[in-house]
């Protein structure tokens, strides 16, 4: 237990923990120090100075983000000294960032702008120093823009430290430094770069101005649909408590923005889960099995194995994910019920990450000659459209999502969290191996606690239909390297590229950490919970869906596909 200490901030007596820093106790009791190079998840770099403050007995200005507490210290925050320097400073970084306000997915909520209203900076007394510096794009998922980065290291970290991609670093020296990709490397496009920028300079590639154009023509129809994460994440974006479920309030706020239908993913997600357990099962029950399977729901994942283990193609599970799976099944079979053309539907997927872009434009996603997938936003882009409109979206009705693909279980909205798709496939895979519901058995253990919570690898054996099945769960691609080396342990494993899974990803609402990580996970778990239907089987119309798409022959069209090596 950390020992307590006394000190004072702006002459306010507080007792806290020893080993904490002035940044840390500032933000419990909710006083404002601007920061922006700072993040949970890295090391403290002190790069930006905006946090500086001053302590009584030191002759400098110290940076609260890295100044430990000590029994009897004494701060001010907003010294006409703390003041200056603030100012200076961000004066300074401005003078390295160019503005693109109007057009920035940050605009809304951009911690560089909120500065700049506190101290009422002039932001062009210097002259832009990186105007004309390079944007590096990564396929269509993330980029890079020079211009407008401040050198804080964090999408280094991210890509470093939190995922050991070690993709990019900083190029150049002095005022000529900026990000580069590091040559021989591969960006799988999980984007933790951009959720940790703190002024958009890594960014996702935004499809927002299409989406715009084609909700204001209105040539096709518009469908629209959402992941199970995105619900207990974009939210915050609008004032609203950490991991609140906003399902309703997203599809009326979908259905104002313009669109036509809005469908959700969850559906999509029984729908892969039923598929992926068969297809353990299967390979469960080979004489020369290809084990272990490993999920392939993270694009991001399905990115590094393509990129750079192609030995390990052959243990993908070839199930399509949750929403490619629902974007096929909207343009065959409700394209049929509705009697439209699926060539008039345009669907729009509201993603957490930036590596779905990429995964809906891949070749082997097609179904003829058309992607399941037109547009692939990500939560951030459609907070941005929602504040542009200005939607009040914690104050909208909500509202519900369309039919026939609005039913889902327990077990689909765990898919948003690390764990999750192995725990929904687990749950229909037992049931699926001892007769399907014909035994006690089949229907016996719903939870798989050994799958939950954000240890970086989680393993442990489990009973499937009276089969011992060694599972293991990587939350993060930064922790690939242990299971990696020991294969021959497992039968099963999931990969999910980004800490936390999809609550956590590349597209999420930021900031991110591990205690909202975990307040996001908490929520999914209290959705399935308190679900009537828990299990994937048990959603009647998806089972009538699977059957569908065997009936009409659709399964390596819609249900099914490929992977092989790549050098994206």
């Amino acid at each position: 237990m950390a020992k307590k200490i006394n000190i004072k901030i702006n002459n306010q007596a507080y007792k806290v923990d020893e080993g904490q820093t002035i940044l840390d106790i500032a933000k419990k009791n909710k006083i404002d120090i601007p920061h922006l190079c700072v993040h949970p998840d890295f090391p403290v770099k002190g790069n930006c100075r905006v946090c500086c403050v001053e302590v009584k007995g030191a002759k400098r200005l110290m940076p609260s983000c890295a100044t430990k507490v000590y029994e009897g210290l004494e701060v001010q925050t907003e010294t006409e000294r703390v003041k200056k320097s603030r100012y200076m400073n961000l004066e300074l970084i401005f003078a390295e960032h160019i503005e693109k306000c109007a057009t920035c997915l940050w605009r809304f909520e951009c911690p560089l702008l909120d500065a700049v209203k506190k101290y009422g900076l002039k932001i062009n007394r210097f002259r832009d120093r990186k105007g004309v510096r390079k944007t590096y794009k990564f396929h269509n998922a993330v980029e890079i823009d020079n211009s407008q980065c401040i050198d804080c290291g964090n999408c280094i970290d991210a890509c470093s430290i939190l995922q050991n991609i070690n993709f990019l670093k900083f190029d150049g020296k002095g005022h000529r430094q900026g990000i580069a990709p590091v040559k021989n490397k591969k960006c799988i496009l999980c984007g933790q770069c951009a959720l940790h920028c703190p002024v958009s300079a890594a960014q996702e590639q935004s499809q927002v101005a299409e989406v715009e154009e084609s909700l204001k023509s209105k040539k096709k129809v518009l469908v629209a649909q959402f992941a199970p994460s995105v619900r207990v994440a974009i939210g915050e974006d609008f004032g609203l408590p950490y991991g609140k479920d906003t399902a309703g309030k997203i599809t009326a706020s979908l259905k104002k923005l313009g669109f036509d239908y809005v469908f959700d993913v969850n559906f999509g997600a029984d729908f892969t889960t039923i598929i992926e357990a068969k297809e353990l099962l299967e390979r469960l029950g080979e004489k020369k099995p290809k084990l272990p399977m490993f999920t392939s729901c993270c694009p991001g994942w399905v990115n590094y194995v393509e990129l750079y283990r192609p030995d390990l193609i052959p243990n993908l599970t070839t199930s399509r994910s949750p929403h490619i799976h629902l974007a096929g099944i909207v343009k065959t079979f409700w394209a049929k019920k509705m009697n439209i053309k699926p060539e008039d539907i345009e669907l729009v997927s509201i993603m957490p990450c930036t590596a779905k872009k990429y995964e809906a434009i891949r070749p082997e996603m097609k179904i003829g000659k058309l992607f399941p997938i037109d547009r692939v936003l990500t939560t951030r882009e459609l907070s941005f459209m929602i504040k542009k409109n200005n939607i009040d979206f914690a104050n909208i009705k909500p509202a519900n999502n369309d039919d026939p693909m609005g039913q889902f279980t327990g077990g689909a909205a765990l898919f948003g969290g690390s764990g999750g798709v192995m725990e929904s496939a687990l749950r229909t895979a037992s049931w699926m191996a001892c007769g399907k519901g014909k035994t006690k058995a089949c229907v016996g253990k719903i939870d798989f606690n050994e799958t939950r919570g954000l240890a970086g690898i989680k393993e442990a054996i489990v009973n499937v239909g009276g089969t011992k099945v060694s599972i293991a769960v990587v939350n993060g691609i930064g922790n690939i390297g242990p299971v990696l080396a020991n294969l021959e342990k497992y039968h099963y494993i999931e990969v999910m590229a980004c800490p936390g899974g999809c609550i956590g990803g590349g597209g999420q609402s930021a900031p991110i950490s591990d205690e909202i990580r975990e307040m996001r996970m908490q929520a999914l778990y209290k959705i399935d919970f308190k679900n009537k239907l828990r299990r994937s089987y048990e959603n009647k119309p998806v089972m009538e869906m699977v059957e569908w798409m065997e009936k009409n022959k659709l399964n390596s069209k819609v249900v099914h596909t490929k992977y092989r090596k790549r050098s994206i």
